[in-house]
């Protein structure tokens, strides 16, 4: 990864928001192969070895200033992954980004994303100068939806077969948050 130190460490109440390093592989893998964590996240891997494309990827957003992406953690516990978050497809001429998150299972329900989002939220209007953060979410995926409603997200409307996954076509709900609606 690029310098850690000059990379944003963010730190909440109960958790510690710090750059992915090479040691997460384990974990990143165990989560996105995890098919009750993929079932509604854009990507997913069979193997540890075919994980490393997503290490790359967290690489490059980061490289070419297109995103940022966090491990989540403990503060007593920093090398062990609870889930990650952050931004990609940044557009710094429109002022906006999307944003994306996963957990894994044994930390569903217990409130790490409802504190860890602010956190980057925060960063993403005040350091980063975003203006409108953006997230697509399958309409499954009921707790995502809660989750962005209670964040003060904007429900905008759903897109109609807009995505490819599995082999059929999906919608997908729009959520959004603009910088003077954080709460």
């Amino acid at each position: 990864m690029s310098d850690p130190s000059s990379f944003p460490t963010l730190h909440t109440a109960n958790f510690l928001l710090r750059q992915i390093a090479q040691d997460d592989l384990a974990d990143i893998f165990r989560g996105l192969s995890d098919p009750r964590v993929t079932a509604y996240y854009g990507v997913s891997y069979a193997t540890q070895e075919a994980a490393q494309m997503q290490m790359q990827w967290y690489r490059a957003i980061e490289q070419q200033h297109s995103g940022i992406w966090w491990a989540i953690c403990r503060p007593d516990a920093p090398a062990a992954l609870l889930g990650t978050c952050g931004f990609y497809d940044c557009d710094r001429e429109n002022r906006n980004v999307d944003m994306g998150y996963w957990l894994l299972p044994e930390h569903w329900g217990t409130g790490v994303m409802r504190e860890s989002l602010p956190a980057i939220l925060s960063h993403a209007f005040s350091q980063m100068r975003l203006h409108r953060v953006e997230c697509e979410v399958e309409p499954a995926n009921l707790a995502s939806g809660r989750l962005l409603r209670g964040l003060g997200f904007v429900h905008e409307g759903r897109r109609r077969q807009v995505a490819f996954k599995n082999g059929s076509f999906v919608d997908m709900e729009y959520y959004a948050l603009l910088e003077h609606e954080l709460r």
